[in-house]
């Protein structure tokens, strides 16, 4: 009985190829035994205990390899586990990092937007306050520049109604023994109409009297009005006359002098803020 177990046993191996030698081996190593001679000469209980002390450490080799592996991959994959969560918190780090500097970056761009706007705005302070140390040179130390009464400059401001303006003129004395300069201004407005060359004087457009544009003042003054221009009317340039009057203590003088015609920010001043008031209450006192 034990004899037909064992061969069945060993028929079974070797029809389905044990350990999957299919193509290659084959088992002719086990072929090669005769088992019948191997159980005639150690009995049927040596055979069977052969067999089972074969089949044990079979299988006893086959768990510690299995163990070994077992062992080996999950030593592995905690190996990997380990690299894989090092390098997740190392982009973790560079994610912050990355952060971090487009923090500081979009802080950098701020600051430096500040300063440009800041550096603007003082570009803008130091052109006004060189503007109004040249206006007060003219006023105060006219030895630096040419001597007598000065058209300093004219302004055109528009207004909302159309073709409506106003104007602002700033008269200078730059004498060192000032007396009061007396006269009056006029204006001209030189362009085109219907395509024809037309000049226009002040007292054409407006309702501004010739005491109205009147001035006198020892240091400097500043005249102002408004004036509606024709319909289709297009200028090209303004001429401006100081006419100083005959009298005493002075001689008769027409000073004439031409600007562009420009036309100016509603905000805008000739002179100093700290002067505009100044000058207003002397043209009324005058």
């Amino acid at each position: 009985m034990i004899e037909r177990f064992i061969n069945i046993i060993i028929s079974e191996l070797f029809r389905y190829k044990y350990f999957g030698y299919h193509n290659t081996l084959q088992m002719n190593w086990l072929a090669k035994i005769n088992f019948t001679v191997v159980f005639q000469r150690f009995g049927p209980y040596r055979s069977a205990l052969l067999l089972v002390v074969a089949v044990a450490l079979c299988l006893y080799s086959g768990y510690r390899i299995g163990n070994y592996y077992h062992g080996h991959q999950v030593k592995t994959l905690g190996e990997q586990k380990q690299r894989l969560d090092s390098l997740y918190q190392q982009q973790n780090n560079q994610s912050r990092r990355i952060n971090t500097l487009e923090v500081e970056l979009e802080v950098e761009r701020l600051a430096n937007q500040k300063s440009l706007t800041t550096l603007k705005e003082m570009e803008i302070s130091h052109y006004k306050v060189k503007k109004e140390l040249a206006f007060y040179e003219k006023v105060m130390a006219p030895e630096k520049q040419a001597d007598g009464l000065v058209i300093d400059n004219i302004v055109v401001l528009s207004t909302e109604s159309p073709n409506h303006y106003r104007f602002q003129v700033v008269l200078v004395q730059q004498r060192l023994k000032k007396r009061y300069a007396k006269g009056y201004v006029e204006l001209s407005f030189v362009g085109s109409l219907n395509n024809k060359p037309k000049k226009i004087k002040l007292a054409d457009i407006s309702s501004l009297t010739k005491k109205e544009l009147a001035f006198s003042f020892q240091y400097f003054q500043l005249l102002d009005g408004e004036f509606t221009l024709p319909k289709g009317f297009v200028v090209e340039q303004i001429e401006v006359s100081a006419i100083l009057s005959k009298s005493k203590w002075q001689k008769y003088h027409r000073l004439e002098k031409g600007y562009p015609w420009l036309l100016a920010t509603n905000n805008k001043t000739l002179l100093p803020k700290s002067l505009v008031a100044t000058s207003a209450n002397e043209k009324q006192e005058k």
